[in-house]
């Protein structure tokens, strides 16, 4: 990427054409809504939604060892999965820090795909080649460019894949296969994994099938599917409880968000995550030994709830443990806004001290406003 210089996705011109208002994302030239956030949001959580995320990065690990080698500089055992599943995961370095997370997917006994997040793309590279195996037994292929990467999340999403690309090419939850003959006649990958919280897929292409497919998928005869930008992407994850890389963490070395927080804030264990579903402490990874999912942690990550109308929580707002003057800060807010399914309400997510689901707390949203709220176990909609 030359310095100062956007990057254009290959649909650029399509989200252009559909109306997109286009923003600065890590880089990238991407679109943060078509009509609006709220509309789009709740269009993809009551139909269908379209998302260009070829921000995103492809990795392919490969190798005899490949899945004990992963395994050991992961959260998760990578022995445990059959080929044809995908799964969540953490990388963190010897202290334990979350370096970043990512979905992986078992193609086959020697052979998985990883998608790392945008700014972390070269971080991470960087990282896994540091830790190759000095037998070569394991390799990388940095697949990120040339790749378009769609999401179809929502209700309706598997009959809309269904009508594109045939049976053959629907997949479940936590699934992935090669694209297999399609009407299309498009070659690819696709996997039942998304961001929103929603049943959907994403699918991975060569760019020149880009246009084809999604075309393909906006013109359904169901009349269901709208694009969605960035803004209605967060506030999806965000009433599933998702965590965001650089802004629900942050690996120490990539910076220590002392603009908006304390320093060293957002340096967290996978414990502090309350995420286990990415954990397997039943082997042995980098990192292991400083994380622990006991009750050791002072503070962990929770969601919140606000209970009265006031300015929407956002990145860097202190949680205060009362409404009086001589109240203590017991941590901060790490994502937050309003949630479109809910009325608008805000939702939050938050490192504080630990607090059981029903505690009240208080969100300083502005220098004159402290929100009531409520401590609450994601996800903060019934998905």
């Amino acid at each position: 990427m030359a310095e100062g210089r956007l990057v254009r996705t290959v649909l650029y011109d399509s989200h252009v054409s559909a109306g997109a208002i286009m923003v600065d994302f890590h880089g990238f030239e991407l679109p943060i809504w078509y009509t609006s956030i709220q509309e789009e949001h709740l269009a993809t959580r009551s139909r269908a939604g379209l998302f260009d995320v070829s921000h995103m990065g492809l990795f392919r690990f490969s190798g005899a060892n490949v899945r004990p080698w992963l395994s050991s500089i992961s959260t998760q055992d990578y022995m445990k999965f059959r080929p044809g599943s995908c799964g969540y995961t953490h990388f963190l370095d010897e202290n334990g820090h979350i370096i970043d997370d990512m979905i992986f997917a078992i193609s086959s006994e020697s052979e998985i795909f990883g998608v790392p997040n945008s700014s972390m793309i070269r971080p991470m590279l960087s990282w896994f080649e540091y830790h190759l195996p000095e037998d070569g037994s394991v390799s990388i292929e940095d697949m990120t460019d040339g790749t378009c990467i769609i999401a179809l999340q929502g209700p309706e999403s598997h009959s809309i894949v269904k009508r594109a690309l045939g049976e053959e090419n629907t997949v479940g939850k936590f699934r992935c296969q090669e694209i297999l003959s399609n009407p299309l006649g498009i070659e690819g990958w696709i996997q039942g994994t998304g961001y929103t919280g929603e049943s959907g897929v994403e699918i991975f292409v060569d760019d020149r099938f880009a246009h084809t497919i999604w075309n393909a998928i906006l013109s359904d005869p169901s009349g269901e599917v709208v694009p969605v930008g960035l803004g209605a992407r967060d506030t999806l994850r965000l009433e599933k409880g998702y965590l965001l890389s650089g802004q629900d963490f942050l690996w120490p070395q990539i910076g220590d968000g002392s603009d908006i927080f304390p320093s060293g804030f957002l340096a967290r264990n996978s414990a502090e995550t309350a995420v286990p579903y990415g954990i397997d402490m039943a082997h042995d990874f980098i990192g292991k030994e400083r994380i622990s999912i006991s009750a050791s942690s002072v503070q962990k990550w929770t969601g919140l709830i606000c209970l009265e109308r006031g300015p929407s929580p956002r990145p860097g707002h202190p949680v205060m443990d009362g409404p009086d003057s001589d109240s203590k800060v017991i941590g901060f807010v790490t994502s937050g806004g309003p949630s479109p399914s809910l009325g608008m309400s805000g939702i939050a997510m938050a490192y504080i001290d630990r607090r059981g689901d029903g505690s009240e707390v208080w969100i300083q949203s502005s220098s004159r406003r402290r929100i009531r709220s409520q401590v609450v176990t994601p996800p903060f909609v019934d998905l």
